[in-house]
């Protein structure tokens, strides 16, 4: 099973800026990493008029976008997959998945914490949390680090969860 890591935090709390900062450096250590982006309010990919719009208006449930180095799917679907199905169906040769949003998820997670807002939230997914990420040190109980901190974040997910 490829391990999941969620990234969550409220709005501006900085979770995209986590994830590029940290998907390099899993690289560079030599992971394969894969991202999921949960858009709770939905996204457009596409543009009004081009081809692959027109497909999907056209009545396709799914349409492959496809050039010599990158592919995109997007498919309309009935209900909202989830991540245990999206990565069964689509990630097969990760190392890791990386999570952002989508909080009400079991995957171990690590919180944004930033000044502005007043503490973590006590939801019930204490007992998941693996790490504190911001600019606000907190009393978790788990390992606490700034933005900048971005090796020692993953010598921490590189000791728990990749093998190689």
């Amino acid at each position: 099973m490829i391990p999941v890591i969620s990234i969550v935090g409220r709005s501006n709390t900085g979770k995209t800026t986590l994830i590029e900062k940290l998907v390099p450096e899993l690289c560079r250590r030599g992971y394969r990493v894969a991202t999921i982006k949960h858009a709770p309010s939905g996204f457009e990919i596409d543009r009004e008029g081009k081809d692959s719009w027109r497909h999907k208006k056209a009545g396709a449930y799914k349409t492959i976008l496809i050039s010599p180095t990158e592919l995109a799917l997007m498919e309309v679907f009935e209900r909202e997959y989830s991540i245990e199905e999206l990565v069964d169906l689509y990630i097969k040769d990760a190392d890791v998945v990386l999570l952002e949003g989508h909080k009400n998820n079991p995957y171990p997670r690590i919180e944004m914490l930033r000044k502005d807002v007043d503490s973590l939230p006590r939801n019930g997914k204490e007992h998941l949390w693996i790490a504190v990420i911001g600019d606000k040190r907190s009393d978790a109980g788990v390992p606490y680090f700034q933005m900048e901190e971005i090796q020692k974040l993953a010598d921490l997910l590189e000791k728990r969860y990749l093998r190689r």
